[in-house]
């Protein structure tokens, strides 16, 4: 079972086994990749980052069948159904699933909490939103503020962890290279001589264009919906 493939997101995916059904600690931490220590503290929720859990059989990547072989024997090693596919970016607006954009607000008071180095327009292109939103959950003023909970998001699956460490450390850099530019003849600031007014149709223009590139992200979205129900219905169809 070595070379067998690891769950797309194994800690969320282990959380829903866990809470789900009756496979021992030792067969989640194998079939998801984990050390066992690790579901043990999910069980006792003593986890220090609280995962939201995945459905590894609505995914496709684990059988109800095979839950329930691994329930009747505990030494029965889970075999994975159908291996998560890699996601290649691609260029255009991020594609988030419909599932997914619910979870943009925390992700983002996430980063606005851990990293603030990290500039609204980083945020925006890491997780594909506009800075109309970014903005309004930094002051608090967003329509949902109440219901909204800092999340890691890495752990909602809106971005991966080599993505937000790209972004930070890019961050980083800049804002240490600002901080020894201190003390020392500053270069002109951008948009520096330019009035209110210019500077405000700029923002303007900008928050337009991200306001088009949210449009195409969710008519792809829709697209999205409808080839993969169309998918399944077909695959149904033959399965009858």
């Amino acid at each position: 079972m070595a070379d067998q493939p690891k769950p797309l997101m194994p800690h969320a995916t282990a959380t829903w086994l866990v809470d789900n059904t009756g496979l021992s600690f030792e067969q989640i931490a194998e079939f998801c990749g984990l050390h066992i220590l690790e579901v043990q503290a999910m069980a006792d929720d003593l986890a220090g980052a609280k995962y939201t859990g995945r459905d590894p059989v609505h995914a496709g990547e684990l059988t109800q069948e095979e839950i329930e072989k691994g329930q009747q024997d505990s030494t029965y090693s889970l075999k994975m159904q159908r291996a998560p596919v890699a996601v290649s970016r691609t260029k255009g607006p991020r594609y988030t699933p419909v599932s997914k954009r619910q979870d943009k607000p925390d992700g983002i008071a996430w980063l606005l909490r851990n990293h603030p180095e990290i500039s609204d327009a980083q945020i925006g292109k890491l997780i594909g939103t506009t800075r109309t939103t970014i903005g309004a959950i930094r002051d608090r003023t967003h329509w949902n503020i109440q219901n909204i909970q800092p999340k890691d998001p890495v752990t909602l699956g809106l971005c991966s962890q080599r993505e937000l460490d790209a972004v930070v450390a890019k961050a980083a850099k800049k804002f240490a290279s600002t901080e020894e530019d201190d003390g020392e003849t500053a270069a002109p600031a951008i948009g520096e001589g330019t009035s209110d007014r210019e500077r405000l149709i700029e923002e303007l223009r900008a928050e337009r264009a991200e306001e088009k590139k949210a449009a195409a992200e969710a008519a792809q979205e829709a697209e999205a919906a409808a080839w993969l129900e169309n998918k399944r219905a077909s695959e149904a169809e033959a399965e009858g």
